[in-house]
């Protein structure tokens, strides 16, 4: 063994075997995560936590794993050992918690408190964070915590580690551990989330929203923690790579600020609408201004969204010393237009590219994401962010270290949340807990972008409700707004006994013909297909037909083509399901929207008349007819969501016919969408706290009380026990982490043969060496796939049309394309011509 080598191995080089010294990485993971924790004031505490990850490498068990795993002992040496065979099974993170724990616990009290937020990030770090008690279907409640703290030496290694500690590391960590800071500063952070929600009476202890918003503190630490780890590893063995990190080193906000202003000034006023969508744009300057806290933005959809809250998040930016800007958009289809119209701006050289923006959702190409984006995307070191509501609930809730080392990312941000009606149900309290801990501790702000503004200010406030800033709305006077930007007129023409498909189709024609161009929105993707081969026939008429069966690369293609034909004014009719709702910028002449929520209404009625160029025989303004129609023959009781929203929706439809409501004379005005999220929420109540089953947990529970004060587990550990068991923190955090989800919808990917690029793709999925480490060609793949329920792939496979890419890779493939049809996807039965592919 060369003599230079440090007497204790961290990791070693594969490019050039170059070793870095376990003291080198503890002292540089210590000082990153020190910096990171510094953002809510808990310096020492990341300090600490980063400095003593790694102490159980110090004992002799894990060097020689170690060594022998790359190659620094020889195979012929006796001290050689299986490194593979022990891969993951030589403990290395319980020392630094037992340490931690056993330092800080004998002060008692708030020693003991800190000791258990502190060693639980380290005990931690590579599993992602562990049950305080457990949760679980096959064994009854135990205290996980405990029991890892008072793991046996021989197995943890921590007296051996501590004979070994590098003076420099050993120093340092007596050092911090004598500081009063140490558990002075966690006692604040703490007394302060105590006072935010404090009930009068009710110990902290027992506080639903406390002990949440305390367990969001140890993830928020652990972030800081995860993070220093992963980047100080990559960077000495990528040191090249390591000086493309920004590291917070950002272009200046008024630079940013400086390019916005100047493409603003550059818009011309052509109507009313601009007028209008300027004066929405100067109203969030205006808000900028304002201190940080819960903003809501609600604006007719078309009312220029995405540049004004952009508008209002750089001032703020600018103005209260913020790190970055995030914005959080629900589905990945309209992610895209919406990053490349901010990138256009803010990165208008190929100088400036990457150096702003960053994207982190799953359409990317490689020829969009380089090995940079990705390295940037691993932890959110980027200015301003979009990103989807799945990646941003995984990195406030999610399993494993992946979503979690980006929470820390998330204090003292702007985050810009579009279309937030979309967020799911059952996440409702855990969202609103999450923002107002991350206004409320981590100095941040939140913006809640849409046309129907979901009323979370007035959810359930014992389960966390969120609080809203006085005068929360940017728009001063909604109403007026709503009013002034109002291009359509909503027509209930629901009849007794529902209108059949052929009556539909006959009224979606002669619209094109009244209004040149018509978009009907079906709940179903059975409804589309049957509607679409109605109309489809129409002479002079191009009709087109979209809904989640087609490829992303598909649909884009068709949404261009009527793109272009909508601008040269011929006449076009579009069948789709809902997919058409989520932002996508398109302007029909009239919609027909089946019955569904209001809110859905409210979104297709964006898509008419949007850039309020409809004209009356004499050239004037005029509204834009959107028709809500019963159909005879859709089947909704599969879908909850739209069955509900659609009952809802019907009975404000009922009550307006009788006259008992007018809503302003405004059905998607801002009167009708807030009596609407009445009724929805008051009927939903009862899943806003993510219920799991007791197949998941081993008990019927919920993710919130998982998440807080964990009182089933309680309940039953102090049945078996005759005792509650001795820590503060109870939570059940791997347990509930494991449980959620934030698409609740078990569907696999099938990539799909669409296109020569899509047949291409496949071909060469097919036949690529180690094809899972074949990120480009899978990033690629995204664009391809369709997601499908496991009865539609079960009758896919058993027709012999969908194989694994190569034997035992569970990635999926169409390998018979006749199964995929190019007017409406993919199909459960075969058209078109043979043509079978790598089978």
């Amino acid at each position: 063994m060369n003599m230079e080598m440090p007497r204790y191995v961290a990791h070693q080089r594969k490019m050039d075997g170059a070793v870095q010294s376990l003291e080198c990485h503890l002292l540089g993971v210590a000082g990153i995560a020190k910096s990171l924790a510094a953002k809510i004031g808990l310096k020492e505490q990341g300090e600490l936590i980063g400095l003593l990850h790694d102490l159980g490498k110090y004992s002799n068990e894990f060097q020689v794993y170690l060594q022998s795993a790359v190659g620094l002992i020889n195979p012929d040496e006796d001290e050689y050992v299986d490194a593979p065979g022990l891969k993951g099974k030589v403990d290395h993170s319980t020392a630094g918690a037992q340490l931690v724990w056993e330092e800080l616990s004998k002060q008692g009290g708030m020693g003991r408190i800190a000791g258990q937020f502190l060693a639980l990030c380290i005990a931690s770090h590579h599993s992602g964070l562990i049950n305080c008690l457990s949760s679980d279907t096959n064994s009854c409640v135990e205290d996980i915590f405990t029991r890892r703290i008072g793991k046996r030496d021989d197995r943890s290694h921590f007296r051996e580690a501590m004979s070994k500690v590098d003076t420099l590391i050993d120093n340092r960590f007596r050092e911090l551990v004598g500081s009063p800071g140490l558990i002075n500063g966690l006692k604040e952070s703490i007394c302060q989330v105590m006072l935010r929600d404090h009930i009068k009476g009710l110990d902290p202890s027992k506080n639903q929203i406390t002990q949440f918003k305390l367990g969001l503190l140890v993830r928020f630490l652990f972030s800081c923690l995860i993070d220093a780890d992963r980047v100080d590893t990559a960077d000495f063995e990528r040191p090249k790579a390591a000086k493309h990190r920004l590291n917070g080193q950002y272009t200046e906000w008024p630079l940013l600020i400086e390019r916005l202003e100047k493409h603003l000034q550059g818009f011309t006023l052509r109507n009313p609408v601009d007028e209008i969508r300027r004066s929405i744009s100067d109203h969030c300057l205006d808000g900028a201004r304002r201190d940080k806290g819960i903003y809501t933005l609600t604006v007719p959809t078309g009312g220029g969204k995405t540049l004004a809250s952009l508008r209002f998040a750089l001032h703020h930016a600018e103005r209260h010393k913020m790190d970055r800007v995030i914005y959080v958009i629900p589905f990945t289809s309209i992610i895209d237009q919406n990053a490349k119209v901010v990138r256009d701006i803010l990165e208008p050289t190929k100088d400036d590219r990457g150096r702003v923006v960053l994207e982190h959702h799953s359409n990317l190409t490689p020829e969009q994401q380089g090995w940079r984006e990705k390295m940037l995307t691993e932890n959110w070191d980027a200015q301003v962010i979009f990103t989807t509501s799945v990646q941003l609930l995984e990195a406030l809730f999610g399993g494993g270290t992946r979503g979690a080392r980006r929470m820390h990312q998330l204090a003292n941000a702007v985050l810009i949340f579009d279309e937030i009606q979309t967020l799911p149900v059952n996440c409702v309290h855990l969202f609103c807990n999450a923002m107002n801990f991350l206004v409320e501790h981590c100095g941040s702000t939140v913006v809640l972008c849409t046309a129907t503004q979901p009323l979370l200010n007035l959810v359930d406030p014992s389960k966390g409700a969120l609080k809203f800033t006085k005068n929360d709305d940017l728009m001063p006077d909604v109403k007026e707004l709503f009013d002034d930007l109002k291009r359509v007129e909503v027509l209930n023409r629901r009849k007794p006994g529902g209108w059949t498909d052929e009556e539909i189709a006959r009224l979606a024609l002669s619209e094109v013909v009244q209004s040149e161009s018509c978009l009907v929105i079906v709940n179903t993707k059975k409804s589309a297909q049957a509607l679409y081969r109605l109309c489809r026939e129409a002479a002079g008429i191009q009709t087109f037909h979209l809904s989640t069966s087609m490829c992303p690369a598909h649909r884009k293609e068709i949404l261009d083509k009527i793109r272009k034909l909508l601008d040269d004014k011929f006449p076009v009719l579009c069948v789709s399901t809902q997919l058409i709702e989520a932002g996508v910028d398109v302007d029909f002449g009239a919609v027909i929207r089946y019955t569904a929520g209001l809110d859905s209404i409210a979104q297709a009625a964006g898509r008419c008349n949007r850039n309020g160029k409809q004209k009356d025989a004499d050239g004037n303004p005029k509204a834009g007819r959107v028709h809500v129609v019963n159909p005879a023959g859709e089947n909704v009781d599969r879908l909850k969501d739209i069955q509900c929203g659609k009952g809802i929706t019907e009975r404000l439809l009922d009550d307006v016919e009788a006259g008992s409501e007018d809503f302003g004379g405004n059905l998607i005005g801002p009167k009708a969408i807030e009596r609407y999220f009445e009724y929805f929420f008051f009927a939903r109540h009862q899943e806003m706290d993510y219920p799991v089953s007791a197949q998941t947990v081993g008990r019927d529970d919920t993710l919130l009380n998982l998440l807080s004060i964990n009182s089933l587990a309680m309940d039953e550990y102090g049945r078996n026990h005759d005792t509650a068991p001795n820590i503060y923190l109870r939570q059940s955090f791997m347990s509930a982490a494991r449980a959620f989800k934030v698409i609740d919808a078990p569907t696999r990917g099938i990539i799909v043969p669409y296109g020569e690029a899509g047949r291409e793709l496949v071909n060469d999925l097919c036949s690529a060496f180690e094809v899972e480490k074949q990120f480009e060609l899978l990033r690629r793949a995204q664009l391809y796939t369709v997601n499908v329920f496991p009865q539609d792939l079960e009758r896919l496979q058993k027709a012999g049309a969908v194989h694994e890419i190569q034997k035992d890779v569970d990635i999926l493939h169409l390998s018979d394309a006749r199964y995929y049809d190019q007017l409406f996807g993919l199909s459960q039965t075969p058209e078109g011509t043979m043509e079978v592919l790598n089978a």
